[in-house]
């Protein structure tokens, strides 16, 4: 094992879970940072998993958490954004997060000899992207890569569905309450990716020589339109209500409507530019990553069909004794 300690940042998320897990079972070490341990409880039943109380925008923890580590995850991403102030690319939360992230993660990664650093992107991104928070992604690629004494290896994935998910659920749960759904951008197409397939490409990846200085799209073997992954969420959960497309004057509309959502941003319509290019890869999943992709229909239908079933991390419980 070339890379026996990771440091996972944005490792309590839906994603990181999954990376962690997978870490884990092959033996590694996993150090967590998070803000408030509540958020990595959920992770606190894995063996070899230290949850570090910790703030990774802060340059002295990021150096602490960083001299512990052979290896760099970095998962951080965010939705949305407030505005773009005067000729920025992109607004100030995409910015911090996005791009000025990992700047400083790759500095962090060189100066304390952490030499193995892969970073998540997302598929579409690039410098003249129709969306903020595309062109940002790009940028924080451009900054995974500004070195070159360091192995990057950078991944680009299409929208991830799974146990969990705020893709699918979410369309699953509005066709639960609502008699019919209007939809923005309903012509749009994904391609999405399991879950566990993109856990396993990074892991895959940690120790692959072959993947150094690479970038990889990851993506399931099938393309939807997003008003018929809308149509498979509802039908999966029991409760399949008809799809309006909407026009473009009433999806901004509704965009910026669910801008304004009670418990924070549903939609933006920057996501809504988002979807003016397709989210699709350009061919199948390079095979030094080692994954077949899964198809959508294999998974969804078992967990949108019932909300209460157990935890994927049932059985690492299970195996910690906890």
């Amino acid at each position: 094992m070339t890379h026996p300690t990771v440091l996972v940042l944005g490792g309590t998320g839906f994603i990181g879970s999954r990376i962690i897990a997978q870490l884990v079972a092959q033996g590694h070490r996993v150090i967590v940072p998070t803000r408030r341990y509540q958020r990595a409880r959920h992770l606190a039943m894995l063996p070899t998993v230290d949850i570090a109380v910790a703030d990774i925008h802060d340059d002295a923890d990021l150096a602490t958490l960083v001299r512990r580590a052979d290896a760099v995850i970095n998962l951080v991403g965010v939705l949305h954004s407030r505005p773009a102030e005067g000729d920025a690319p992109y607004g100030p939360d995409f910015a911090r997060a996005h791009v000025d992230l990992p700047k400083r993660v790759v500095a962090a990664c060189v100066a304390f000899g952490a030499d193995r650093y892969l970073h998540m992107s997302a598929l579409g991104a690039s410098a003249d992207a129709p969306s903020m928070y595309l062109r940002s992604k790009a940028a924080g690629e451009a900054a995974a890569l500004s070195t070159g004494t360091l192995a990057v290896t950078v991944f680009r994935p299409s929208v991830v569905f799974g146990e969990g998910d705020a893709f699918l659920n979410m369309f699953a749960r509005l066709q639960r309450w609502f008699p019919l759904l209007p939809l923005g951008g309903a012509d749009a197409r994904f391609q999405p990716v399991y879950v566990g397939d993109v856990a396993q490409a990074f892991v895959n990846a940690l120790d692959n020589q072959e993947t150094v200085g690479k970038t990889y799209e990851l993506a399931g073997p099938r393309v939807y339109r997003l008003r018929d992954l809308v149509r498979l969420a509802g039908q999966y959960a029991g409760h399949a209500r008809p799809v309006i497309g909407l026009p473009e004057p009433l999806a901004r509309l509704q965009a910026l409507m669910l801008e304004f959502a009670p418990g924070g941003p549903v939609m933006s319509r920057d996501n809504l530019d988002s979807m003016k290019r397709d989210n699709i890869a350009s061919g199948p999943m390079s095979p030094e990553l080692g994954v077949t992709p899964t198809a959508l229909e294999i998974i969804a239908p078992q967990y949108l069909a019932t909300a209460d079933r157990g935890s994927h991390f049932d059985q690492y419980r299970v195996r910690a004794k906890r």
